[in-house]
């Protein structure tokens, strides 16, 4: 039911979503595969997780930020079929992850750091 709610969503925190009806066989499932997938056959959700700085290795995955991201679609989407106090105060706190990493993200940036290893 919780991935059910993603099935109009396009792209989450800037990462396009595959959207697979059906079990992929595993010698097409690269040829498919983006860093945020969705098998509604299977209720499950992938994430390619960026390895490395993307200054120094490039762009080969989502953030982590990309998680709380689909966590916070997942709950809105939960809250309009479901509404409760605890889903709001859930999104919202999700909400606060995010700025807090949006936060990080341009300090680093302001710093020269963003995207190196450095700290």
């Amino acid at each position: 039911m919780a991935l059910e709610t993603l099935k109009g969503v396009k792209e989450i925190g800037g990462y396009e979503i595959n959207h697979m009806e059906k079990r992929v066989p595993p010698e097409e499932y690269e040829a498919v595969r983006k860093f945020v997938n969705i098998n509604h056959d299977e209720n499950t959700i992938t994430f390619k997780i960026q390895d490395g700085p993307i200054k120094e290795v490039g762009v080969n995955g989502c953030q982590v930020d990309t998680l709380i991201c689909a966590a916070r679609e997942i709950i809105l989407g939960l809250n309009l079929k479901f509404p409760c106090i605890e889903n709001v105060r859930a999104h919202d706190y999700l909400c606060d992850a995010i700025l807090e990493l949006d936060y990080r993200r341009r300090n680093r940036e302001e710093r020269g750091v963003e995207g190196t290893s450095a700290e």
